[in-house]
């Protein structure tokens, strides 16, 4: 399996994490590009969503080129490369915090005075502290080739660092080990705000029962809140895992399915966000669908009237679409 402590990377893992990287790209780039082509989705959570996206994005393009290369040496490239993904990863981590930090804020305390004004903060601790943390592990000498003790391929804490595991932690590991702490938390204190409010409200039940399109929207914001932290944990967990079993000198950390779990855990969020943030949002999908729909329209010959008024989809009628427009209005669904 592995000759001395160096973990060996088979074609197929390479394949399915390239696969994975390719899908968090893209992933990535729609959240973006839906961000930058409606005007009227540019909530601050789904800005911050953005910045996120550009990490996870940058993580995966960085990735994706070490596990093409399944680097041998302490060469240029490989430092290079496990310097990008070292910010970015690390980089996502506080962004995913931060975006918790901000619903919850907004939320909770109900102040989006004081969620707004953090969003500088979240600048300047989410690309700070990674920025800073990189640049002192590159000027040591801290960031190379690493067998794949921890990762797949790709390149990050020397394997020949004494104080590897030190630097392991503040690269990344520390990290996520208070994400897995903090996001389940917080997440919990939204998700029962929210519920006491509505039981605040069941004196109403009896008028809001003939809007069951306004609960679909609740019903999709509250499965969001409990799959974001979910998901989270669910796709870190296998890095998180061999870590450990380095740590207890475990020759299982070598396991290659326990290896290609890792790597598509790690290389996963930019697609995961995806689904949730934009192909399970009604609104952002109907958009898409609709820009598909003119795209092969277009394509089959039939030129668009862009002076005819939009048509609405079957069964949505205007009143639907405000509705849908107005869903959870701190961006779970916007």
């Amino acid at each position: 399996m592995a000759a001395g402590n160096e973990t060996v990377v088979y074609l197929s893992e390479q394949v399915l994490v390239l696969c994975s990287c390719a899908l968090s790209c893209a992933g990535s780039s729609l959240i973006v590009l839906t961000y930058v082509a409606w005007s009227d989705l540019r909530t601050t959570p789904r800005r911050l969503l953005v910045f996120l996206s550009v990490s996870d994005w940058l993580s995966a393009v960085s990735y994706a080129f070490g596990v093409w290369r399944v680097f041998r040496t302490d060469s240029l490239d490989c430092v290079v490369q496990g310097a990008v993904s070292t910010f970015a990863n690390t980089s996502s981590f506080f962004w995913t915090v931060a975006i918790a930090v901000y619903l919850y804020v907004f939320i909770v305390r109900s102040s989006q005075r004081v969620a707004d004004s953090l969003v500088l903060f979240f600048h300047l601790v989410s690309w700070g502290v990674p920025l800073a943390i990189t640049v002192a592990a590159v000027c040591l000498n801290k960031i190379g080739y690493d067998a794949s003790e921890v990762s797949v391929g790709w390149c990050w804490v020397s394997i020949h660092a004494p104080d590897r595991v030190l630097w392991m932690l503040l690269t990344g590991k520390i990290w996520e080990f208070l994400a897995y702490l903090t996001l389940p938390v917080l997440y919990i204190l939204i998700k029962r705000h929210i519920y006491i409010a509505h039981a605040a409200l069941s004196e109403y039940r009896p008028i809001l029962a003939n809007r069951p399109l306004s609960n679909s929207f609740s019903s999709m914001a509250d499965m969001k809140l409990t799959l974001i932290p979910i998901i989270f944990i669910v796709l870190r967990i296998w890095s998180t895992v061999r870590f450990i079993l380095l740590l207890a000198g475990s020759a299982a950390r070598l396991n290659p399915v326990l290896v290609t779990l890792h790597g598509i855990g790690n290389t996963s969020q930019g697609a995961a966000n995806c689904i949730m943030f934009v192909l399970l949002t009604r609104p952002i999908r109907t958009r898409l669908c609709a820009a598909l729909c003119c795209c092969s329209k277009y394509r089959a010959g039939e030129q668009p009237s862009h002076g005819a008024p939009h048509t609405p989809l079957p069964g949505q009628d205007s009143s639907r679409q405000r509705e849908e427009d107005s869903a959870s209005r701190v961006g779970i669904d916007r």
